[in-house]
C-alpha cells in the first residue's frame, strides 16, 4: 500500500458530530475507519451552531430568571457584560481550535485524513489535501457521507453581493452590530434575534410567512413573537424581501412596504444539502440534492453507501444526526459480519424516531420544547386525535420558579390507542421537561399507565398530571 492509497473497512466523509459517531460505532464493532475532513473536526455544532449559540443565549436566560423572582431581582443591579459573554462563547468553541477533538479521534482508534473528500465511483473516495496532494481511499464495506448542510440562500436580487451573515457569522461575531436584520423566523432566526437584541443590537426580523417557527404549534410562534417584541425586536410577519444592496456600510433590504436598513443582515431561511461538490455524480446521484436513504440510512440503490445526518434532509438537528449515526453504524457492522439487519420500526438499525419522535428545543425566551407530531401533522396523517392544553403558570412549581410565570403545555393524544402523538411545552425552563415527553412518545406509554407516573410536588413537571386530568375530564 503506497502513501497515496489506503484501504479501510469504512470511510466516513465529514468529521462533524454525525461522522464522529459513525466512525466510533463501527470501530467499537471491530471495523477500521477513517474520517475525512477539510475543516474543523467536530463540525458545525461544536464551532458555529449549538455550542456557541446556546452560550450566547444562556446569560440572557439566567438574568431573565433572576429578574422574575422577587428578592433575587433586587440583587441584579447591572446589565449583561457583553465582552464576558463573547469570551465565554469563545471558550466553549475552544477558540475555534479542534485539537481536543482530534485527540479524541485518535484515542478512539479512528484515523483522520485532512482534506476535501470526493466520491470517485463505487467504494472509493479521493481526498485532496490543502497542499494539493491526493490520497485514494477504498472502503471494504461502506462509505458514509456525513457532509451535513449549508445555509440556503433565497433568490433575492442583490443578496449575494451584500456580504450577508449566515449562521456561522452570527454565532462567531466579535461584537454586536448596531442594527441587525434577520431574514427568516425559524429556529436560527428566532434564537439569534433573541441573543443579539439582548447583547446590544437593534434587531428586525423579516418573516415571509404569517408566524414565527412555522413547523411548531401555532402557540409557540405567537409566544416567541410577543416576547421578542417586548424585548424591543421589530418583528415583521408576512414580509417578503425583494432586493438587497449595500450603501456604504449599510445593508438596505427592499420589501413591499418600503426599505429596511441595518448594519448586517443574517440569512436564516433554512438549509441545503452539502452534496454539490463531493462527487455524487460518479455514482449516479444528483449533485446538490439530499441523499435519499432507507430506514437504515443506506442510500437507495447503493448497498455500500450511507447518507447520515443533515445530508439526507430527514431531521436536521445535531442530536438526530448522532442518533442516525448510531443506527447506521450498527447496520454497517452487522452487514459486515453478514448478520441479519432488521428493518422493522424501532429495531437497533433503523431511525424510526426521525419520523414520529424527533425532539427539539428552541432556546428563545420563552423556550419551546417539542417532540413528535403537532396537531396539524396528526390531522394530515389522518390519525384520530384530540388536543389538550393547560397553562403551565397554574402549576405550583411554575409559580415558585418565576413570579408571573406564563407558559402553555399542549398534548396531542391518539384517541384510538390512548397514547401521546406529540407534546409541546412553551415557557421558561421547559427544555428539561422534554425528555420525559420523548420517552412517553417513543415508548407509546398508554395514558392509563402515565396516570401512575406521579410528578413530584412542587415542580413544573406537575403539568403532566394536569394534562392527563384535562384529557380524562
Amino acid at each position: 500500500m503506497s502513501e497515496a492509497e489506503r484501504t479501510y473497512d469504512v470511510v466516513v466523509v465529514g468529521a462533524g458530530s454525525t461522522g464522529e459517531n459513525v466512525a466510533d460505532i463501527v470501530v467499537r464493532g471491530g471495523l477500521s475507519a477513517v474520517l475525512v475532513e477539510p475543516e474543523l473536526v467536530g463540525g458545525e455544532c461544536s464551532y458555529w451552531a449549538c455550542m456557541p449559540s446556546k452560550t450566547l443565549l444562556r446569560g440572557t436566560e439566567v438574568l431573565a430568571e433572576a429578574r422574575s423572582v422577587d428578592g433575587a431581582a433586587q440583587a441584579v443591579t447591572g446589565e449583561q457584560d457583553v465582552a464576558a459573554t463573547l469570551a465565554r462563547r469563545d471558550e466553549f468553541t475552544h477558540h475555534w481550535d479542534d485539537s481536543s477533538q482530534v485527540e479524541w479521534v485518535h484515542g478512539a482508534g479512528i484515523d483522520l485524513l485532512r482534506g476535501a473528500g470526493r466520491l470517485d465511483g463505487e467504494r472509493t473516495v479521493v481526498v485532496t489535501a490543502e497542499d494539493g496532494t491526493t490520497t485514494r481511499l477504498t472502503a471494504r464495506h461502506a462509505v458514509a457521507v456525513c457532509t451535513g448542510s449549508s445555509p440556503a440562500t433565497p433568490p433575492v436580487d442583490g443578496l449575494a453581493d451584500v456580504a450577508a451573515w449566515g449562521p456561522r457569522e452570527a454565532t462567531s461575531a466579535k461584537e454586536a452590530p448596531a442594527r441587525l436584520l434577520v431574514l427568516g423566523g425559524g429556529y436560527v432566526g428566532c434564537e439569534m434575534a433573541t441573543a443579539w437584541q439582548a447583547l446590544g443590537s437593534q434587531v428586525t426580523v423579516l418573516q415571509r410567512g404569517d408566524r414565527l417557527l412555522p413547523r411548531l404549534e401555532p402557540q409557540a410562534g405567537d409566544a416567541v413573537a410577543e416576547s421578542l417584541r417586548k424585548a424591543g425586536v421589530d418583528v415583521r410577519l408576512g414580509t417578503e424581501v425583494r432586493a438587497a444592496r449595500r450603501e456604504g456600510t449599510e445593508v438596505v433590504l427592499t420589501t413591499a412596504d418600503g426599505e429596511v436598513r441595518g448594519d448586517e443582515v443574517l440569512v436564516a431561511i433554512g438549509r441545503a444539502a452539502r452534496t454539490a461538490d463531493i462527487g455524487v455524480e460518479t455514482v449516479g446521484l444528483e449533485p446538490g440534492e439530499y441523499l435519499s436513504v432507507d430506514a437504515t440510512l443506506r442510500v437507495e440503490g447503493r448497498s455500500w453507501l450511507y447518507g447520515v445526518g443533515d445530508v439526507n434532509g430527514r431531521s436536521q438537528l445535531t442530536h438526530m444526526g448522532k442518533y442516525q449515526a448510531r443506527q447506521a453504524g450498527a447496520a454497517i457492522v452487522a452487514r459486515a459480519r453478514e448478520e441479519q439487519v432488521a428493518t422493522d420500526a424501532w429495531s437497533p438499525f433503523v431511525a424510526t424516531a426521525d419520523d414520529v419522535a424527533t425532539p427539539s428545543v428552541v432556546f428563545t425566551s420563552p423556550q419551546v420544547a417539542s417532540v413528535g407530531r403537532t396537531a396539524a401533522e396528526a390531522a394530515e396523517a389522518g390519525l384520530p386525535h384530540r388536543v389538550v392544553e393547560y397553562p403551565i403558570g397554574s402549576i405550583a412549581g411554575a409559580s415558585v420558579f418565576a413570579d408571573g410565570y406564563e407558559g402553555t403545555a399542549i398534548a396531542v393524544v391518539d384517541t384510538q390507542r390512548e397514547v401521546l402523538l406529540g407534546v409541546t411545552f412553551i415557557g421558561p425552563g421547559v427544555a428539561e421537561l422534554l425528555h420525559a415527553a420523548t420517552i412517553a412518545v417513543v415508548g407509546e406509554v398508554p395514558i392509563a399507565r402515565l396516570w401512575h407516573a406521579v410528578p413530584a410536588y412542587p415542580t413544573i413537571s406537575e403539568i403532566w398530571l394536569r394534562l392527563l386530568e384535562t384529557y380524562r375530564g
